[in-house]
């Protein structure tokens, strides 16, 4: 299956998988908001619930087909590494394999949430979507033009590690690290994900510190609806050391990576028809990893070739540094932190 390929619907199928994508990327806000009886109701909402239903049927397909190929060490993709990890006999006692439903879920989220398409075809409306990895993206290039010492490092970094410019791989992402802490500090700075709910699963309670230093005692009963509030993590100064300032080189080192949240946390969402999304830790790390580094190779990629800075605009002309970086670095939340002055930085080679 390709992009160029699909411009026919094949049997079985209402809608082709790319089509199905998009429309799933599109009015994915309908299938979390509007209930499964009202679906009916709009031609919009019909079209939204056939491409979650035709998506469902792909992921199903390419599922069945990779566990039936008979040359899967010939498959590098993440696909085959989510069925790898899910096949893997090793897992400890606290985790469990999916099942197809479940793996449907979790390359839901590789597809609509970590990989969104950030140039969709021409004939493709642009709307606004779930945007996760280009919001965090457009935040480090702002944070970057406002902190040009720290773009011309990471431009130094990125010469030193491929001196004859070529586009990075996969194999040299190790060793780009100041590419990779820039974009974890943009995330840490402006996590796309601001809040993750959660269900307690047991009675428990939790020991913690007022803003006395008291310890206090909180319990929490099973069923409880709680919030995580991920800025408040990535601000507390208790693991993060001048948490207001712009400091990729705090993750070069050793850092807390129970502090850090970038692209929310857990189990459990349910978005497509009869799926859950339910990731193992070997899950979760692919996820992870996935997200950061395509993030990372695409800061290398443009830093290596262009120069990031502020765009002059005549009604800006007398503000201070300070103005202006709150005006930059200005975001709403959405669904995910969204950055609003999306023309306010430029590139130039």
């Amino acid at each position: 299956m390709s992009w160029t390929e699909d411009g026919i619907v094949p049997p079985g199928h209402q809608l082709t998988f790319k089509d199905a994508l998009h429309t799933v990327t599109q009015d994915l806000i309908i299938k979390l908001l509007v209930p499964r009886w009202a679906m009916g109701l709009t031609q919009r909402f019909r079209r939204a619930g056939l491409a979650f239903d035709e998506l469902h049927r792909y992921l199903t397909e390419m599922i069945h087909e990779r566990q039936g190929s008979q040359h899967k060490e010939d498959n590098n993709d993440l696909l085959s590494s989510l069925l790898s990890a899910n096949d893997d006999d090793n897992l400890s006692k606290d985790e469990v394999k999916l099942s197809d439903s479940e793996l449907i879920g979790n390359i839901f989220i590789f597809l609509v949430a970590g990989h969104e398409v950030l140039h969709p075809p021409a004939h493709f409306p642009r709307t606004d979507k779930l945007q996760t990895t280009a919001h965090a993206l457009s935040f480090a290039f702002a944070l970057l033009a406002l902190h040009p010492d720290k773009q011309e490092e990471m431009y130094q970094h990125i010469k030193r590690v491929l001196p004859d410019g070529r586009i990075p791989t996969y194999d040299d992402m190790p060793s780009l690290a100041y590419s990779s802490a820039v974009f974890n500090e943009a995330l840490r700075m402006f996590p796309p994900v601001c809040i993750v709910p959660k269900t307690s699963a047991e009675d428990t309670t939790f020991t913690v510190t007022d803003v006395n230093g008291t310890l206090k005692t909180v319990v929490v009963p099973k069923g409880l609806n709680l919030t995580l509030d991920v800025p408040a993590l990535h601000y507390n100064p208790k693991y993060w050391e001048d948490p207001f300032t712009f400091k990729p080189e705090r993750f070069l080192g050793d850092w807390n990576r129970d502090a850090f949240l970038a692209f929310s946390s857990g189990e459990c969402l349910n978005i497509l028809p009869r799926t859950n999304l339910k990731m193992p830790t070997q899950m979760k790390a692919i996820e992870g990893v996935f997200s950061e580094t395509e993030g990372a190779a695409v800061l290398t990629i443009l830093i290596s070739q262009y120069t990031i800075s502020i765009k002059d605009e005549p009604q800006f002309a007398g503000e201070t540094y300070e103005q202006r970086k709150a005006r930059v670095l200005h975001a709403q939340t959405m669904l995910t932190l969204a950055y609003v002055e999306l023309y306010s930085w430029k590139m130039k080679c």
